[in-house]
C-alpha cells in the first residue's frame, strides 16, 4: 500500500540527518497517515480512507466527503479518488429517481 495522502496526495520526503559533526546520512520523512472512515450520504456507508489530520480537517470543513469530492475538480483527484466520486455521483441520481 503506498504511503500517500488520498486527499492531499502527500507522499514521503527525503532528507538528511545531522550529526553533531555535521555528518550527514540519508532518511525519509513519512507523512502522517491515519486510518479514517468517512461517512457518505449517497452511499449511507463508511468509506475507508488512508488521510492526514490536515486533509481530515479539510474534507469535515468543507461538508462531508460527498460534498468536497464534487467541489474538487477531476483533475485534482487521484484515479481512485475520480473511481470514488463516481460512485457517489452514481448512488445519488439513482437515489433522487427513486424519490421522484
Amino acid at each position: 500500500m503506498a504511503r500517500r495522502c488520498f486527499v492531499s496526495g502527500k507522499k514521503p520526503m527525503a532528507g538528511h540527518n545531522v550529526s553533531h559533526s555535521k555528518r550527514r546520512t540519508n532518511r525519509r520523512f513519512l507523512p502522517n497517515l491515519q486510518h479514517s472512515s468517512l461517512v457518505s450520504d449517497a452511499l449511507g456507508v463508511p468509506v475507508k480512507l488512508r488521510l492526514t489530520p490536515r486533509a481530515i480537517r479539510t474534507v469535515e470543513n468543507s461538508g462531508g466527503l460527498d460534498a468536497w469530492l464534487a467541489k474538487t475538480p477531476n483533475r485534482l483527484l487521484s484515479a481512485e479518488a475520480q473511481k470514488l466520486k463516481r460512485r457517489i455521483a452514481g448512488a445519488a441520481k439513482h437515489r433522487a429517481q427513486q424519490q421522484a
